[in-house]
This record gives structure tokens, C-alpha cells and sequence, in this order.
């Protein structure tokens, strides 16, 4: 969330980023209800301050006869104070609603575009393979080697279910404790948060009010997590952290939620995109400064990137379009790896900052050096998503005749072995 001050001083700028991310959004209206806001606000206070004053000379006054006078005005401002609250309450929540949607600026450095076809790439890492066969897809050489079970997998969950299973779900296991020991050599503390979370953390997060279509919702109306960002984030939120305790370094592991309500027809086969997986992720709090947001960001991302090159997968690292953005992003770096079958590059992962946009929805503070108290800023990356790393996996690995090779920084978690294959 921006600040109303910062809104109103900086108008065209922020009309400017909304248009960016293609963002509708009427800035006069909603200034507009700032100003009904606070003159309602200042019309309320001074009739309190008027009650105030009148109880203190009914208090003092020793004439009968004018205190029941002076509390029979009262009572009719009183009902007048009650009037203009209720009013005040019906524009503070519309105001709030129009200042959930209001979108963070992006970064200058964001490239122009309506969609992730119009990202932009920076660099890629690694030789493309080359096969002397004709290279199957994931399905396939996962099927062949019991991997996965997707046909039963719709049975019980429906479209987009499957079960990982034998070596698949070996693979993954591996992959999370190897995840586990390459970032914990990076200073971050583990955690595996709640997955399901009262509502008001994913609109501290900004996965709300956009993106509730694609959210899993309770009886109860609580939400079942799409990452593990949202309860990092909540972790500190309502506290005044010291200066002295940032950076806070998070790699959260958790099971992950999502509707895909809005990815109808697309990627509708294999494991590319499911409904729940699991998934580690960074997250950092630090001071409120642009240069170290941008300093932690592009760590964040050369995590991921060590991560992808330790298992030599090829890969390349794009600049996401303003179009490609969440409301809450500054910048975002996507890193996409070659998928052999789809001859294409296809996302594992990103790595986003936010400046204080999520803090000041989750009232995360610290107090600087001078005493002063600041909104924290946040950045969170992508360290290990499974299954969707599986397929980069299987399909650069695959060999002719079907077997996988493990990659060498799993195969202490895989019994030592060299290949996947048939049993």
C-alpha cells in the first residue's frame, strides 16, 4: 500500500506506474474521498472536543437549572457525533478499498509490456543438451519410470491432480534437503509456517483484494497459503523491530495452494502447472533505502541462480514487463529453465522486491538510528519448487534408453545411485 500523503503529492507518478502495469485506477475520486474523509474526520473531532468542553463546565457549574440545559444541547450532539460516524465509518471503508487497489510504482528500469511474452531477457547459463534421440517429455519418461500417477491423481483431486510417486517423489525429497543445505549456508532461518492463514495476511502480502479468484478459502473464511511469503510476511506484522535486528533473513518451506482460476488452456498437461506443490522460499526484511532493496534483490536472485547452475540446468534470467507485474512489485526477475520437449524456456522461479508496500499493510516497523520510526522494506525469492524443477530435471537429464541421470549434488539423497530407472 502507498502512502495517501505520497499520492497526493506525487499524482502523475503514480498514474504513470499504474499505467505501466496496465492498471486502471481513478486517483481524482479517490483523493476526492480523502478530502470527504477528512473533513468528515475534523467534523467529528471538534463535536468531541465540544462535548469535552461542555461536560467540564457542567462539571464546574453549580446552577441546576443550566446543567439541564447544557445536557439536553449535548444530547442533541451527541446524536449528531453519531450521525456523522457512521457516515465517516461508510467512507473510511470505501476509501481503504480504493486504496487496496492502488498499485506500487514500478522500478524505471521495468521494461514496457503487456504480458510475460513481452519480458525482457538479461542473460542465460549453460549449454542447451543435444540429443542423438529423439527427447521424450516429462509425461512420458515419468510414466515409464514410475514417477507419476496422474490418472489417479484426477480421480481423487480432479483436473491437474497427480501423485508423485517411487523416485518421483525420492526426487523431490532430494531436492528439498539439498534445498535445505545450499541456503542454509546462506544465513537464512528456516521455518515451515502455517499454511492456512487468517484473511487479512494475504491483503498484507497484496495477494488481495486481485488475485482472490485464484485463492483456496475455508468454511471458516481463512485461506489456504499460494506461498510461503504470505506467513513469512505475517511473522512480524503489528511489531517495531531495532535497526540493529535487520536484515531478517526467511527461507520458509510449505505446501502451496493455487486455483489457477486464470490459466484456463494454458499448460494444461504434466506437472508445469498444478494445484498444490511445495515450495521453499526467501524472504528478507531490511532497512528502508532503495540502493539496499536493490543490493538484497539481486542476491536473492543470484541464490536461485547458484541453486539452478549447482544442478546444471541451463537457464536464462528475464526482466518482467510492467504488465507482468503484481500491484505490490517494484521489479521482478524470472529464471527460466530449458525444457527439452517444449523446445522453450519455462519459469522455476522469481525474485521480487515491494520497497514498503507489503509492510505498511502488514505494519511491519523498526526504529532507525535517530529514533525514528520506518516501514521495513521486503523482497522474497523463489528457492525450491517442486514439482515444476522436476521437469527441467527429467528432461535435460533423460537418456536413450529412458533412464534419468541424477544430477551429482543429489545423489548422496538418492542412495548414491547414478540413474533413474526402471525397477
Amino acid at each position: 500500500m502507498l502512502d495517501i500523503k505520497f499520492i497526493r503529492e506525487n499524482k502523475d507518478i503514480v498514474a504513470a506506474g499504474a499505467k505501466k502495469k496496465r492498471v486502471e485506477i481513478d486517483l481524482d475520486k479517490l483523493i476526492a474521498l480523502d478530502d470527504e474523509r477528512l473533513k468528515v474526520l475534523k467534523e467529528v473531532e471538534d463535536l468531541r472536543s465540544e462535548v469535552n468542553r461542555v461536560s467540564n463546565d457542567i462539571a464546574r457549574n453549580q446552577d441546576t437549572s443550566l446543567k439541564v440545559q447544557l445536557i439536553e444541547e449535548m444530547r442533541g450532539v451527541k446524536e449528531e457525533i453519531k450521525t456523522k460516524e457512521e457516515k465517516l465509518k461508510s467512507i473510511i471503508e470505501e476509501w481503504q478499498s480504493r486504496m487496496l487497489e492502488v498499485p506500487n510504482i514500478p522500478d524505471i528500469s521495468v521494461p514496457e509490456g503487456a504480458s510475460d511474452k513481452d519480458n525482457q531477457e538479461m542473460r542465460h547459463w549453460g549449454e542447451l543438451p543435444k540429443f542423438d534421440f529423439e527427447p521424450k517429455d516429462h509425461i512420458e519418461i515419468m510414466n515409464k519410470l514410475g514417477m507419476v500417477n496422474f490418472e489417479r491423481g484426477v480421480k481423487v483431486h480432479g483436473f491437474r491432480g497427480y501423485y508423485l510417486t517411487g523416485a518421483g517423489a525420492e526426487l523431490s525429497l532430494a531436492l528439498w534437503n539439498y534445498g535445505f543445505e545450499f541456503f542454509g549456508k546462506k544465513n537464512f532461518g528456516l521455518m515451515i509456517p502455517p499454511a492456512v492463514l487468517k484473511k487479512n495476511n494475504f491483503y498484507g502480502t497484496g495477494h488481495l483484494p486481485a488475485g482472490v479468484e485464484d485463492l483456496y478459502w475455508t468454511q471458516d473464511g481463512d485461506g489456504l497459503i499460494a506461498t510461503a511469503e504470505i506467513p513469512l510476511m505475517a511473522y512480524h506484522s503489528g511489531e517495531v523491530l531495532f535497526v540493529e535486528e535487520l536484515p531478517k533473513k526467511y527461507i520458509g518451506f510449505s505446501p502451496c495452494f493455487r486455483r489457477e482460476a486464470g490459466a484456463h488452456g494454458k499448460d494444461t498437461k504434466g506437472l508445469y502447472r498444478v494445484n498444490e506443490f511445495f515450495k521453499l522460499e526467501q524472504l528478507i526484511l531490511c532497512e528502508a533505502n532503495h540502493d539496499l532493496s536493490v543490493k538484497f534483490h539481486e542476491e536473492l536472485n543470484n541464490n536461485f541462480e547458484e541453486f539452478v547452475q549447482s544442478l546444471g540446468l541451463p537457464y536464462r534470467v528475464v526482466n518482467a514487463c510492467g504488465g507482468d507485474l503484481g500491484r505490490g512489485h517494484v521489479k521482478m526477475y524470472d529464471v527460466e529453465a530449458w525444457m527439452p520437449s517444449l523446445e522453450k524456456y519455462g519459469e522455476l522461479g522469481s525474485a521480487s522486491y515491494f520497497h514498503d508496500f507489503q509492510s505498511r499493510r502488514c505494519n511491519i516497523r523498526y526504529k532507525d538510528k535517530d529514533g525514528k520510526t520506518r516501514y521495513t522494506h521486503s523482497l522474497n525469492a523463489t528457492a525450491v519448487a517442486t514439482p515444476r524443477i522436476l521437469i527441467a530435471i527429467i528432461e535435460n537429464y533423460q537418456e536413450a534408453d529412458g533412464s534419468v541421470k541424477i544430477p551429482e549434488v543429489l545423489k548422496k539423497y538418492m542412495g548414491g545411485r547414478e540413474f533413474i530407472d526402471k525397477q
